[in-house]
């Protein structure tokens, strides 16, 4: 029985494969969807099919996975990608990771876990999807982990607005709008949850497992939960905005009827002054 271990990880935001490719003997553009693959012992690209050597993919939306890679090739590979960019400072010492192996049995039947997969042969469009789907799993944790966060900041001002208190100014507003658009961005556009790779169109089996592994690793829900997430907490700021906004004029109307009610005072005091 042959059997090959993956460790995926999430950077803190998008790698620019295409500003790094060159570095590693890429000459031309990669596609969106497309990984650039790697030999972390010689940090030169390598060609798609090549087997029997660690491997690296790196994907645009931040994910990074490690084929068949020991500790200290890990180690090796993050110090030399620490000199090109500082997302990969933090690696490998970040949470968001996850680990799968892939079983090769001649006479073993097909079967897919959350932990592993078993096949009859080595094939490397299976290699390659199984990386695409952990890479998009553990990005969806940093995603998770982000909206989540600002859920807990946005329940802060919710009590604070029950006891009748709402200072929330609108710099703060306007950051917590960014990050919730960053959050469906990242999810659709980034993690590229929508997307299925070019080869499952061409290769029903790769379709299955694809389609398998997606359900396994609940990508469609979980981008879904972020999606419903996102747009409550959209729907929140747009109601302390409003309300924000309502105090302010309302503040202003206030003061402007101050300023009449002096001038008034004023006036009177003049005509009843004695000249």
């Amino acid at each position: 029985m042959q059997q090959h271990h993956f460790i995926a990880y999430a950077c803190a935001g998008e790698i620019d494969l295409n500003k790094f490719g060159p570095r590693f003997g890429i000459t031309r553009k990669l596609r969106w969807e497309e990984p650039l693959l790697l030999d972390p012992l010689t940090m030169q690209a390598l060609s798609p099919g090549e087997t029997g050597k660690p491997q690296v993919y790196l994907y645009f939306f931040g994910g990074v996975v490690f084929l068949d890679c020991p500790s200290d090739v890990l180690q090796l590979f993050f110090r030399e990608m620490r000199n090109i960019s500082d997302i990969f400072a933090d690696l490998p010492s970040l949470k968001y990771q996850d680990h799968y192996s892939l079983r090769i049995e001649n006479t073993g039947a097909l079967a897919i876990t959350n932990d592993y997969a078993v096949m009859s042969h080595y094939n490397t469009a299976f290699v390659d999807i199984i990386a695409f789907v952990i890479a998009k799993s553990v990005a969806l944790e940093r995603i998770e982990e982000q909206v989540d966060k600002v859920l807990d900041e946005m329940e802060g001002m919710i009590a604070l607005l029950h006891q009748g208190k709402l200072t929330v100014p609108d710099k703060k507003l306007g950051r917590l709008a960014s990050q919730i658009l960053s959050f469906k961005y990242s999810s659709i556009a980034s993690v590229m949850i929508l997307d299925k790779p070019e080869i499952t169109w061409d290769n029903p089996e790769a379709d299955r497992l694809y389609l398998t592994m997606a359900n396994m690793f609940e990508l469609n829900q979980r981008y879904q939960e972020i999606k419903h997430k996102s747009e409550t907490l959209m729907d929140i700021t747009e109601v302390f905005s409003t309300l924000s906004h309502a105090i302010r004029a309302s503040r202003l109307e206030i003061i402007i009827i101050a300023l009449i009610a002096i001038e008034i005072i004023i006036y009177i005091f003049e005509i009843l002054a004695p000249h």
